[in-house]
């Protein structure tokens, strides 16, 4: 029984990993520039999720890594900003603030979802421990 309570853990878990990628991605939609104030786009970020299995356990979820997502630069044409390349566009960070709403809505849900199974689970480890008792 306490197996899924693991599986609701890890599952808050990696869905809080993925609420702090996605504002970091919000966060960084604009930046151009490194830590250095070098030219260099933000690239989105994307984790991966993965089962994971523990020896006695149960199942349950992790972050398996955190991507950068290779998908083109956003180009916008401005020829009198000092990064703009031959042809006037500047590129800046691959992040669509509309997907990044939506998984931040998804993750939510999944999050909420994961609560309830964690009182569920608690409700009947109570009844189970009421009837012993």
């Amino acid at each position: 029984m306490f197996g899924a309570l693991d599986v609701s853990t890890s599952g808050l878990v990696a869905q809080r990993t993925r609420m702090n990628v996605i504002s970091a991605n919000l966060a960084n939609r604009n930046a151009i520039e490194d830590s250095q104030g070098n030219y260099a786009p933000y690239r989105r970020r994307v984790p991966i999720l993965a089962a994971e299995s523990s020896e006695g356990s149960g199942q349950g979820v992790r972050v398996a890594e955190i991507m950068l997502d290779q998908s083109p630069l956003r180009k916008v044409y401005d020829k009198n900003h000092p990064y703009a390349d031959k042809d006037g566009y500047v590129k800046y960070p691959n992040i669509n603030t509309s997907t990044e709403m939506i998984n931040a809505i998804e993750v939510t849900r999944a999050y909420e979802a994961n609560i309830t199974a964690a009182q569920a689970t608690k409700s009947m480890i109570q009844a189970s421990l009421r009837l012993l008792a």
